[in-house]
């Protein structure tokens, strides 16, 4: 029996028949558009949703429905529609229609990579990565757990033969080739374990560990990955972050040196392994370990030793600050020819928000990407102090109290996501790990093995506060996906990212710079968890995780682009560029939060500021230093000749008699940190700055740097001259900068800070300042 057309849908037709009579000569130029329909619309006569989907389209007018919208593709669960190609009087039309909820035009979107080269704002056609040839002749040691040689992020087919500069083997077991699993990408793979057998007075249990390159941890193809992995489509963790993923330098070689192992990495092996990076021809050394507790002394700390030679062979070495924050003096890795990096979130977010049963929300992050649904309707809620255990930990809770409810948990005291492991082996159904003071605010996403979420210390009071008061607590945890986008701001500074003073010499501001070490995507091994917890089953090819480590590889591959692009520069030189160039306000125009406190973060916190890429490769001026200036930096720390015979490779030293005037603060550093004996104290220092912001220098039209100082209350800032006049490039000029504290001014509760900047009307080349005032043999604390 034929059906009447309802009246509504004769109006539709109607107006359809309006607009096709309208349409414009251009009517018939197709494009690809997004079809969204309402499901709940579509009739019982059509047997499947293509069915449906072709029906709607030959419902057309017929002026204007040939050729018939050809559908491309169909969607069934993140929407419900189809893609088609239809003219624009099509399109125009399905709009008009009540099932069809909206027509988007197709537009290109951009491929995402791990997403940070995205926000460091690198791109194919110009800036750092055209004009370094991504790299390409440049070789980066990463020097770590080792690496996971099936990754596709060690494959590119289309690289040239690694630079013949470069000579090293590739000690994989069972090897078929004189070259191994090792490739044009994956140039070299050593592995250093003499020191950690030592330690363990026994040879390693090969059962548990691999004697070989081969990475069984997970983090070191992680941080090579990052570093300069090659393009790899389709990379996502669990489904999230989907994209594609990159290193920051993309075509530069690889080689992986395997220090570190279950109990640790030990300095022998370290430094074995930077020696024979330096032998092997590599041209920097990434290295996200370090001290736990306060660093050594230079003279005693393996890391600086071998970094010194390294800098001495021209080899640039960046090394991660550590994750001791956010307390103060934890920087490790402090040596000023090391560029030591902290670590800042990007602007990709994984929320998963809790609502209580109040209607309360507070917003969390998580990687959960199991099956089991707690966003359906309130669950019971309850404190896991009050279930037997604030820290969740295995075995403690009781499970008659906990089963089927939701646990909050107390960040701390065993692994997070051991924490929802226990949760789980209790009876319960989710849980919120909600953060201690020590962590602030600071958000991590975890791969949980049950429905979770984190949550801030401030959102975890609040929560408790509720469990407490109401007669019966809910909670529901909903979870979004990833999201993209300014809110919240971004960069923040990481609330474990180690921070200074620096412990060994106030004189040197650390860290040097921050770069994006929170959640970031990246290559994993398949031979451990994404968690590397034994109850942890899951194998994944990419895994996000935290850490100043992740922060690390990235500066590591800023300086292979750079040496890439500036072959002839020094790791001071590349280091220079790097800092001065370094931003300091979040993508809202204000100053980079710390999330430790919620406030604008201080040079101490973030150093010079967040790495950018693209104007390192145009500094305009660099502050340059050599293993001259580092020894004469370590006489001024009053080493002896013995102690500083470690550096010059010398038994007699150095003679430090000449230099008995010299301070730490002179080196030739690209920011400042002073330090008053008293409140009417004055220092004085001097710094040499080299014209490498091209020629623009005529008879009559000289390139020109100004000043511009922002000095804090409490201390008078003046710099001689206030004009550098550069008559042509490579031309080094120098200034005295005064630093004195005014009498009377409070400066004893906090330190201040400030900066100065040098500007040609192009370029801004600027460095913190930071001021710290002694009280008997102290310094005023943060």
């Amino acid at each position: 029996m034929e059906k009447r057309v309802p009246f509504f849908s004769a109006i539709v037709f109607f107006l359809l028949l309006l607009l096709a009579a309208s349409a414009n000569v251009n009517g018939d130029q197709r494009s690809t558009y997004v079809v969204h329909m309402s499901s709940s619309l579509r009739p019982s006569t059509s047997p499947t949703q293509f069915h449906w989907y072709s029906c709607t389209l030959r419902s057309l007018p017929r002026n204007i429905r040939r050729p018939l919208g050809r559908i491309i593709y169909t969607y069934d669960r993140v929407a419900t529609g189809f893609a088609a190609s239809l003219s624009a009087a099509q399109a125009a039309a399905l709009r008009r229609l009540p099932h069809v909820l909206a027509v988007i035009p197709d537009r290109p979107r951009f491929l995402h990579t791990t997403h940070t080269p995205s926000f460091l704002r690198l791109s194919p056609t110009s800036g750092l990565w055209p004009q370094s040839s991504f790299a390409s002749s440049v070789v980066v040691a990463v020097l770590d757990t080792g690496i996971f040689h099936y990754s596709r992020s060690f494959n590119d087919p289309d690289l040239s033969p690694p630079p013949s500069t470069f000579h090293s083997s590739c000690d994989f077991l069972n090897s078929s080739s004189a070259s191994g699993p090792c490739s044009n990408k994956l140039v070299g793979a050593k592995f250093f374990y003499r020191g950690y057998e030592a330690a363990l007075g026994r040879p390693m249990d090969e059962s548990r560990e691999s004697k070989s390159p081969l990475d069984t941890m997970g983090h070191g193809t992680h941080t090579a990955s990052t570093a300069a992995g090659a393009v790899v489509s389709g990379a996502s963790f669990l489904g999230y972050a989907e994209g594609e993923a990159r290193g920051i330098a993309t075509g530069a070689r690889i080689a992986a040196y395997k220090i570190c192992w279950t109990a640790g990495c030990f300095d022998t092996d370290i430094l074995a392994a930077m020696d024979a990076a330096v032998a092997d021809g590599a041209n920097v050394i990434s290295l996200s370990v370090g001290a736990n507790g306060h660093p050594p002394a230079y003279f005693r700390d393996s890391i600086a030793i071998g970094a010194f030679g390294a800098a001495r062979n021209g080899v640039i070495v960046s090394c991660s600050a550590g994750n001791s924050g956010p307390g103060p003096y934890t920087s490790v890795n402090i040596a000023p020819w090391i560029i030591t990096v902290g670590a800042s979130t990007v602007d990709r977010h994984f929320p998963a928000n809790v609502v209580l049963g109040d209607g309360s929300l507070y917003n969390g992050v998580s990687l959960y990407a199991g099956s089991d649904n707690v966003t359906a309707a309130d669950l019971p809620l309850i404190y896991g102090g009050d279930g037997g255990s604030r820290f969740c930990v295995s075995g403690l809770l009781n499970s008659s109290i906990v089963s089927g409810k939701i646990v909050l948990c107390d960040r701390g005291g065993n692994a997070r996501v051991e924490k929802g492991s226990a949760v789980k082996l209790a009876g319960g159904v989710g849980m919120i790990l909600a953060n201690t003071k020590e962590n602030g605010d600071e958000l991590i996403a975890d791969p949980h093995l049950i429905p979770a979420t984190t949550v801030g210390a401030s959102a975890g009071d609040k929560i408790r506060a509720y469990i407490s008061s109401a007669s019966t607590p809910t909670a529901t945890i909903v979870f979004q996906g990833t999201i993209i986008g300014d809110d919240p701001p971004a960069p923040k500074v990481a609330a474990f990212s180690s921070r200074g003073p620096n412990y060994r010499t106030l004189e040197i501001l650390k860290p040097d710079v921050i770069a994006p070490g929170v959640n970031i995507l990246a290559a994993w091994t398949g031979a451990s968890s994404p968690t590397d917890l034994d109850i942890d089953p899951r194998r994944v090819d990419f895994n996000i995780i935290s850490g100043t480590s992740m922060a690390c590889p990235h500066v590591s591959g800023i300086a292979a682009l750079l040496r890439g692009a500036y072959p002839d520069w020094s790791p001071a030189a590349i280091k220079s560029a790097i800092m001065t160039t370094a931003y300091n306000l979040d993508d809202a125009g204000e100053t980079i939060k710390d999330l430790y406190t919620g406030e604008p973060s201080t040079p101490f916190v973030r150093g010079s500021g967040h790495v950018d890429p693209n104007k390192a490769l145009d500094p305009g001026l660099i502050y340059d230093a050599g293993v001259e200036d580092y020894l004469t930096f370590l006489c001024a720390n009053n080493y002896t000749s013995a102690q500083i015979s470690v550096f010059t490779r010398d038994a007699t030293g150095l003679n430090c008699s000449s230099k008995t005037s010299v301070k730490p603060g002179d080196l030739n550093y690209p920011s400042f940190s002073v330090v008053f004996s008293n409140s009417s104290d004055v220092v004085t220092h001097k710094r040499t700055v080299k014209n490498v912001g091209g020629s623009s220098c005529g008879d009559s039209n000289c390139k020109v740097y100004e000043a511009e100082i922002s000095s804090p209350p409490a201390v008078n800032v003046t710099v001689r001259p206030t004009k550098l006049e550069f008559d042509s490039v490579n031309q080094s000029l120098s200034y005295e900068i005064t630093f004195a504290s005014i009498t009377g001014t409070d400066s004893s509760s906090s330190h201040q800070f400030g900066w100065i900047s040098w500007s040609d009307g192009v370029h801004q080349v600027r460095s913190p300042m930071a001021f710290s005032w002694r009280r008997q043999g102290h310094v005023s604390s943060m």
